[in-house]
Parts: C-alpha cells; structure tokens; sequence
C-alpha cells in the first residue's frame, strides 16, 4: 500500500512538472511572439552631416536594412515565429522599398549622366538585395542584408570622402517618385478590390488608358490572406515615410526651388497615418456592422500618393 502511495505521488510530481514546463514553454513563445510582432520606430537622423549630399537617404537606407539583418521573420523555419504572419509582410514591404531606393541610387543618383560606371558599392548593394527573402540557407537571407549594409555604409563614407557622388537633381528626384508611385499603385490595387467577390482588375493607371487593353491583376485573395497585404502595405508606407524624411534634407534645395518643401510635408504626414492597428484586419462590406481595413488604408496610401503624383509634375515645370 505504501509503495502504490508512494507510486502515486511521483506520477503526480512527474505531470506537475510536465505541466510547468508546458505552461513555460507557452509562456516563452507568447512573448517571443510579442515581441517579434512589434513594429520598428521610426530612425534619428539628427545629428548628420547636411553639407553632405545623399547622406541623410543612404543612411536611412543602412538603418532599414540593419532592422531586416538583425530580425528576419520572412525565411524563419522554426517555433515560434515560423506562425507570425503580421510582420514578415510588413518586413517584404519594406523590403521592396529598400531595393527601389538602392536601385536609384545605382542607377541614377550616383551617376552624372546614364552612360558613366556604375558605383561599385551601390551595384553590390543592389545585387546582394535582390536575394530570395525566404531563403534560409546558401545563402540566408539575412547573411545577403548584411553585406548590403556594409556595402552601403562604404558607399556613404565614400560620400563624405568626395570618393563617391549623389546628385540629388530634380529629374532624378522624379526617377525616385516615379518608382515609388508604380509601387504603391500595385500595392494600392489589392487594397481597394479586396472584396471577396472580386477574382481580377486592371491596375489603376491600366483603367485610365483607354487605346490599349491591359492584363489583369489578379485578386482572388484567400479571406486568410487580407491581412497580409494590409501589413505589407503598411511596410511599404513605413519604409517610404523614412524616404521621405530623408529626401526632405538630401533634396531640399531641389524642392525650395521648386516650392514643393510644404508638399513633402504632407507626404510625411499623410504617409504617418497609415499606421494604425486593428485588433483584428477585418474585410467587411460596405453595410456592414465590421469595418473593412483595407480600404481604410486604401484611402490613407491613395491620397499620399496622389500627393507624390503632384509632386512630380510640380518638379517637372520650369
């Protein structure tokens, strides 16, 4: 009798501990998660060198990619945050933004005229960016962030050295927006014909050419996949929003010339508004008692880039 007692007690003793290592063990992936699912702040760019032109946009750059190199959701294989969606998107959508900006700077803004060799570090950059970001292996991705980043920070030193250049003329400030508004009108595509009833579109600058017809962009997306775009969206409009902070200073004599500095302005301030967080992204109808998340943002993001839009016809004039 004793011995079944005391058979009893450590099968007892055996479950409670089982059951604290559990409650542990979700306790450690709860907050990983948490924490893993906060969204980055915005950069200090006080305190840089203003006589020197580009470096305020390059560095914005450096800070964008070190966040995506030091926490990189996307290509995660294993427990816990292999189940966040949320920020991997969020992540892509800086991600796409980043390359667009480097992109320019390799093919534009380092560049006197189309025809001059290409800044070695600005091509490496861009070539180490166009990494698949889901791979986790030969090579990670993050490993691929990395030598961007320290590709880049060479570039910028060159900057301050006069080895390197940055013209931050006004028609390449219009190559720059002009990139970034066909970005956003794909992005902007999905978040207005998110409804469910909805399979294909055409694009939104695709609806205004009437003289040739133009393929659709297909929309049928899955109601667990709304989300998605939304944070991927808002990633757009957080890395963009850095952008422009940084074009406010590296350009600002283009843009007092052209009386566009208050434009800009509002850019950045329309662009803040796109961060928001619902407790849950819902994709309601119209009539219906639940909101639909997409077209909020939908509004947000059209309206800045509208702005952007009149910001590249006002740099164009005179």
């Amino acid at each position: 009798m004793q011995e079944e007692k005391q058979e009893s007690s450590q099968i007892r003793g055996r479950g409670r501990l089982v059951l604290l290592i559990l409650i542990l063990l979700a306790v450690f992936c709860v907050v990983v998660m948490v924490i893993n699912s906060r969204k980055p702040q915005y950069h200090a760019l006080e305190g840089l060198n203003k006589r020197v032109k580009g470096a305020h946009f390059v560095k914005v750059n450096e800070m964008l990619i070190k966040d995506m190199a030091d926490n990189w959701l996307p290509n995660d294989l294993f427990w816990p945050t292999v189940l966040l969606d949320n920020m991997p998107n969020f992540q892509l959508g800086v991600l796409e933004v980043v390359r667009y900006n480097v992109r320019v700077v390799r093919d534009n803004l380092s560049r006197m005229r189309t025809t001059d060799r290409l800044d070695p570090n600005a091509e490496a950059a861009f070539t180490n960016l166009s990494n698949d970001p889901f791979k986790w292996w030969f090579p990670s991705a993050e490993s691929k962030w990395k030598s961007a980043l320290t590709q880049l920070e060479t570039y910028n030193q060159n900057l301050a050295s006069g080895k390197a250049h940055f013209y931050s003329r006004a028609d390449n400030l219009i190559e720059l927006l002009n990139q970034y508004l066909s970005l956003m009108g794909g992005v902007n595509t999905r978040l207005i014909n998110a409804p469910r009833d909805m399979k294909a579109t055409l694009g939104i600058e695709e609806q205004k050419d009437k003289a040739s017809p133009a393929p659709a962009v297909d929309i049928d997306i899955p109601w667990t996949q709304i989300d998605d775009n939304f944070y991927y969206a808002q990633g757009v409009a957080y890395a963009l929003h850095e952008s422009f902070r940084a074009i406010r200073v590296d350009f600002n004599e283009v843009l007092m010339d052209k009386n566009s500095a208050t434009l800009v302005d509002k850019i950045l301030e329309i662009l803040g508004r796109c961060d928001f967080e619902p407790l849950i992204v819902f994709n309601g109808d119209p009539d219906s008692i639940f909101a639909n998340h997409s077209l909020n943002l939908s509004g947000i993001f059209n309206d800045a880039r509208q702005k952007m839009n009149s910001l590249t016809v006002a740099l164009m004039q005179g």
